[in-house]
């Protein structure tokens, strides 16, 4: 029993021994982390966030200054135009219009006193002037004498400018009259303003006041409510950014998602892209102007809409892993070089200088992957590794087509060979007492 518990006392220590030689001899290795190459549809999208509104929104206000009398509508309310929606208390208006129209009457009243010493003037103008015409004629026979004479003239003189200043009075009474008529209009227009009415069919999305609230009108109309015209027909204002806008054409269907409703998915149709730019810290974006039919009024102004416009699909398609895209091997720039000199490649040299996310130590491993690394412009071709049956990295360089940002098409194989199923390196951990261009072939 003493010697079989020896046996078996070696036994463990040889297997521990092995494996501790197993996993210090694979710590000593990198390791690569690989997607496969895959064919199927690829979708290229433009994705964007907006906000929805109605497509005629009205703010209903008050032309005049006063206390909020009634309100006949609320919000959601249902109204129609010309529909009495609030009533300001008239009192104030009311008293302005009656001392307005008392004005006038005196006014008419002064005008009809003009007129009437206008026709006495006239009168007194007549016998004026035969008074003068039989002076002059007694003084031509010697029975007048000239002062005579001279007092008739005056007397005719005085009565011809008298007809004129009581024509003046009466011109001045006219225009009293058209005064007093433009102030009373005046006093009932502010009169007919206490009375508010909606100038559209449509829904109240807004109400901004209360009964018994004071609102004032002396710098700017205050708004009452706020009314959506239609909202059977919205749209989705959606911020786009510069990039993508040149991909955006008038007509393309769209669909969107809102918070509300998760699993429902809307469609709609690009109806503009508005060429005022909106810039925030340095980032210019566009409003694209998406209509969509909500005949179930389920969607309400102000939701959010996650907004994705199709650009262009292929189907059946050849497509790598964005990943390996990024991917850099852990080799000095010489011998990836001569990789590339090795398998017939001469355009690669552009990916020396673009530090890749592809490769980590072997402390940070799982810490080095690609998930949110920003959107980059797509280039036209690419080496992309695959990685041998003896773990040996080959290169292969490709011609890209369109991208959803998570796979991208492969259009050509311009050099080295690529195909379904093949496995492309798009991470390496290399240990730490490792140099990053140790590997060898």
């Amino acid at each position: 029993m003493k010697r079989r518990g020896w046996i078996i006392l070696v036994a463990v220590v040889v297997a521990v021994g092995a494996l501790v030689a197993f996993a210090l001899s694979r710590s000593g290795q990198v390791q690569h982390f690989t997607a496969k190459v895959e064919r199927g549809d690829i979708k290229d999208s433009v994705e964007a966030t907006g906000t929805i509104n109605a497509v005629i929104t009205v703010q209903v206000g008050s032309q005049v200054s006063g206390t909020i009398a009634k309100l006949n509508a609320d919000y959601n309310s249902r109204v129609h135009k010309g529909d009495v929606v609030a009533l300001i208390d008239p009192a104030l208006f009311k008293g302005a219009l009656l001392q307005a129209t008392a004005d006038l009457e005196n006014a008419k009243a002064n005008l009809v006193a003009a007129q009437a010493n206008l026709e006495k003037a006239k009168a007194g103008l007549v016998q004026m002037k035969a008074d003068y015409d039989r002076t002059m004629g007694l003084f031509g026979s010697g029975i007048m004498s000239q002062q005579q004479l001279d007092l008739a003239k005056a007397n005719y003189d005085s009565a011809n400018a008298g007809v004129s200043g009581a024509a003046a009075s009466v011109t001045q009474g006219q225009a009293q009259v058209s005064q007093k008529e433009a102030a009373m209009e005046v006093a009932q227009t502010n009169l007919n303003y206490t009375v508010i009415r909606s100038p559209i069919d449509g829904t109240v999305v807004a109400r901004n006041v209360d009964v018994g609230q004071t609102v004032a009108a002396s710098l700017q109309a205050p708004t009452i409510f706020t009314i959506a015209q239609d909202l059977s027909k919205m749209w989705v204002y959606a911020k786009t950014d510069e990039s993508d806008v040149g991909n955006i054409k008038v007509g393309k269907p769209v669909t969107f998602k809102v918070d509300a409703f998760p699993k429902d998915t809307f469609h709609g149709v690009v109806s503009q892209v508005r060429m005022n730019a909106t810039t925030v810290q340095s980032v210019v974006t566009y409003d694209t102007i998406i209509e969509f039919a909500n005949p179930e009024l389920k969607l309400f102004p102000g939701m959010t809409a996650y907004v994705t416009i199709p650009v262009a699909t292929v189907e059946n398609a050849l497509k790598l892993p964005n990943t390996a895209l990024r991917y850099k091997p852990p080799m000095s720039a010489d011998e990836i070089l001569a990789t590339y000199k090795k398998y017939g490649i001469d355009s690669g040299e552009r990916q020396l200088v673009s530090s890749g996310p592809g490769v980590v130590e072997a402390s940070e491993s799982g810490k080095g992957g690609t998930e949110n690394l920003p959107r980059m412009p797509k280039a036209d071709t690419a080496v992309v590794w695959k990685l041998g049956p003896d773990s040996t990295l080959v290169p292969a360089e490709v011609s890209l087509g369109i991208t959803d940002h998570a796979f991208t098409e492969v259009l050509v194989v311009l050099k080295g060979e690529l195909k379904e199923s093949d496995a492309l390196v798009i991470r390496s951990v290399v240990p730490k007492n490792q140099a990053p261009g140790a590997l060898r072939r």
